[in-house]
């Protein structure tokens, strides 16, 4: 990919009817990893969160709490979702909210203009509504409830009894999309990923598409349709809009040029209406889709997806208290495969960190610099001539940045760290195999002993550019630690996809002393 390009991307917007757990974590992590990268790679990169505060669900919440559907939202995105993005080392570039002015008065604009383009009609409806989606549901996803619902029909993924639902709504013309989307699939492959993802929405597609209801009469929380006010607009167009509104459409033409269209990642639940919906609305207004969408999997605890309903919900701050931001992030981004479902456990979390973060990274960190103070005075040594083994170390790394870069671009976060983890592993075995302890024993040895030393420093340069975008804290530390803040400038300039060449630390440069980067959980988890 290009460096200069714009690279726009969103994390769904949120829900704020409750607190967030660690799945709204995962989501908003992997997409500013990849934001992270991009941006620092000289894509013009923009990064998009949010929340979705319309919607039935929104104004039972606030009941439940003696507080006004504003109040409530309020309370909740200063209280809880603001802190998130603080607490994970979250680097967006907005934060959109669809109770904003800029964001409703759009919407409208939009609705307009599909409606003028005749698009959308008025019609009654009559179908079984899930409150937890805010989605009239398909066959596909009600069930038969058992237990203390026995007799009832019930949402598939929430669980609970739908209710029945009879309204004089309006209506977009979704069903004439059928072949455009179709289409789109076939002419760019990659619009959804990944495969199992594709397949599902083309199968959903192919099955037929019925007339999407866009509008809601029986409450008035919401936006109001901008040639019916005793309508409100379905939530569900409402927050997809977001995408658009929070880059100008609507209002400022240039900023949207240059950002639109956008990647979305989203969990795999929601992945029709961006996949199905979305496209389609867009296409109804002119407009150019999105540059594809990415489904990601669920989390599970216990075998079951993460929810709050259930008990499985985690706040991400009972993981970030004990471990730290940057175990979080590279935790959820290395050992799950994005796109498939992940099991969270705390065995697992502990045992990573300590393998991998503390004894791996960490240490690898740690050592290296504590030689350079002790044999150097601190001093990063001159290499001198590079043998085969010094050579192979360097094509690790020019072959891992390589490789992260082709991976981060399939969206494969998970492969992108296997790759630059290669590098950790090759420098370990190498100051394992060479003993720098023992080269420092013999003065003859002491030109080995240099370039030993250098290599290490140099592949640690590349690893705290490379690892930057997962964990911003620590290879901040590093990068300090190597001297290289003031040698080569800040560590979010360096260019990530020249992080292979090497040399680029220069000799003379000054350590400083490393606090171990992961320390030594103390903690029960």
């Amino acid at each position: 990919m290009t460096s200069g390009r714009s690279f726009y991307i969103t994390t769904p917007i949120y829900y704020p009817s409750d607190v967030p757990h660690i799945g709204h974590g995962y989501t908003t992590v992997a997409v500013d990893a990849l934001a992270r990268w991009h941006r620092q790679a000289g894509d013009d990169t923009w990064m998009l969160t949010g929340t979705d505060e319309h919607g039935q669900k929104m104004i039972r919440a606030a009941a439940a709490n003696n507080a006004t559907p504003q109040e409530w939202v309020d309370k909740l995105v200063t209280e809880s979702w603001f802190p998130l993005l603080e607490t994970l080392d979250i680097a967006n570039d907005d934060f959109i909210r669809t109770t904003q002015e800029r964001h409703e008065t759009r919407v409208q604009t939009f609705l307009q203009a599909i409606y003028d383009r005749g698009y959308i009609y008025a019609g009654e409806y009559e179908a079984l509504y899930c409150v937890g989606c805010e989605e009239f549901k398909p066959e596909s996803e009600i069930v038969d409830g058992t237990g203390p619902f026995e007799g009832l029909k019930v949402c598939v993924i929430h669980s609970k009894p739908l209710e029945l639902l009879q309204e004089k709504n309006y209506f977009f013309k979704l069903s004439e999309f059928a072949d455009r989307l179709l289409e789109l699939y076939r002419d760019e492959p990659d619009f959804v990923r990944p495969e199992s993802a594709r397949n599902e929405v083309i199968s959903f597609v192919r099955s037929g598409l019925k007339d999407l209801s866009i509008s809601r009469s029986t409450f008035d929380w919401g936006i109001e349709v901008p040639w019916d006010s005793s309508h409100v607009i379905y939530v569900w167009v409402d927050a997809l809009l977001n995408y658009a509104t929070a880059v100008g459409y609507g209002a400022d033409p240039e900023t949207f040029e240059r950002r639109w269209p956008a990647y979305h990642v989203v969990g795999k639940d929601i992945l029709r209406f961006h996949a199905v919906i979305w496209p389609a609305m867009l296409m109804a207004a002119g407009l150019d889709v999105p540059r594809g969408v990415f489904a990601h999997g669920w989390l599970l605890v216990g075998g079951e997806k993460m929810s709050k309903s259930n008990l499985t919900g985690i706040a991400p701050t009972e993981i970030t208290d004990v471990f730290g931001s940057d175990a979080y992030r590279f935790y959820f981004l290395s050992a799950i495969a994005f796109g498939q479902d992940g099991s969270f456990s705390w065995e697992d979390l502990s045992a990573r960190y300590q393998a991998e973060l503390a004894n791996g990274f960490g240490n690898l960190a740690s050592r290296s610099i504590a030689m350079i103070e002790k044999y150097y005075e601190g001093i990063v040594p001159p290499p001198g001539e590079y043998t085969e083994g010094d050579l192979a170390v360097q094509k690790i790394v020019s072959d891992a940045v390589t490789t992260a870069d082709a991976a981060i671009d399939r969206f494969r976060i998970d492969e992108a760290i296997a790759a630059i983890w290669t590098i950790v592993d090759a420098l370990n075995l190498y100051i394992t195999e060479n003993a720098p302890w023992a080269l420092a024993k013999d003065d003859a040895q002491r030109e080995r002993l240099g370039t030993v030393l250098y290599t290490a420093a140099e592949g640690l340069r590349a690893l705290a550019v490379l690892l930057s975008p997962v964990t911003p804290e620590s290879t901040e530390k590093l990068w300090i630690a190597l001297g290289a803040a003031e040698s080569l400038g800040r560590l979010r300039d360096q260019p990530i996809r020249e992080a292979g060449a090497w040399g680029i630390l220069r000799p003379g440069t000054s350590v400083n002393g490393l606090a171990p980067l992961f320390p030594r959980v103390e903690q029960s988890v």
